[in-house]
């Protein structure tokens, strides 16, 4: 695992590592896309989160940044069989992504189909981790007890995810703080934790930080980054209390 993040001495640099810029929404155009990846180089994000359709797309818009290409599996229902997923994310790769940001099957987790779900995300896991990528599979916990999120949480490691995420960003509610510290104890050292679903200011972002993320997904990137090197960098004004996720 990396070395814990904190709030109260993180860099720009690795604040915005943190962030995948997130390009997923259903009406964004080519153009839009590009736009964001542009909007990604220009601030160095960790990666953008983008479309299957877009892999191609965002991997020559970002060919000569840092910024990495992520994509999503079975999104955002986890529904897709699990050939289907493996399918997916070898064609993913295949077009340029590296990590991959898949759902488990909610439905069957809630059925307490257990070695489904293991087996499912483990499939997506082999074929990722053969070819050099990491996978972060959401939990989507909008649907989930705590029992099941701390359930889910032992399934993803034991099938060798690299990441936990709270959410697609699509469903009733996304990131909590008692969430991700519910997730943070439920699994090891060696898996880290996503945050994703709204997230959209900076103390909101220092906040997940905190709570154990060190990776967020987040549209409001410029806003974010923006107000941090304005307030951290600029002036030696504190940084306002966090307002509530919703």
């Amino acid at each position: 695992m990396l070395p814990a993040l904190n709030s109260k001495t993180i860099t720009y640099e690795q604040l915005a590592k943190v962030i995948d810029h997130s390009l997923l929404r259903p009406e964004l155009t080519e153009a839009d896309v590009i736009a964001g990846c542009e909007l990604a180089a220009r601030y160095q994000t960790a990666t953008v989160c983008v479309k299957p359709c877009h892999v191609k797309l965002a991997k020559e818009a970002l060919k000569n940044s840092s910024v990495k290409v992520t994509t999503t599996i079975g999104f955002p229902h986890g529904a897709h069989l699990t050939a289907i997923k493996v399918a997916e994310a070898q064609q993913a790769m295949d077009d340029g992504a590296v990590e991959l940001d898949m759902v488990l099957n909610i439905g069957q987790l809630r059925s307490g189909k257990t070695d489904y779900v293991r087996d499912d995300i483990r499939a997506v896991c082999n074929a990722a981790h053969a070819r050099g990528a990491k996978v972060k599979v959401i939990l989507e916990n909008a649907y989930l007890t705590d029992e099941q999120k701390v359930l889910a949480c032992e399934l993803s490691e034991e099938a060798g995810a690299d990441w936990v995420k709270t959410s697609t960003g699509f469903a009733p509610s996304g990131a909590t703080l008692e969430d991700l510290l519910l997730m943070r104890r439920s699994v090891s050292d060696r898996v880290q934790v996503k945050a994703a679903g709204g997230v959209r200011t900076l103390s909101a972002l220092l906040d997940v930080i905190d709570a154990g993320a060190n990776r967020c997904g987040a549209t409001a990137t410029a806003a974010i980054l923006d107000e941090f090197k304005r307030l951290r960098e600029g002036t030696e004004s504190p940084i306002p209390a966090a307002d509530p996720i919703p």
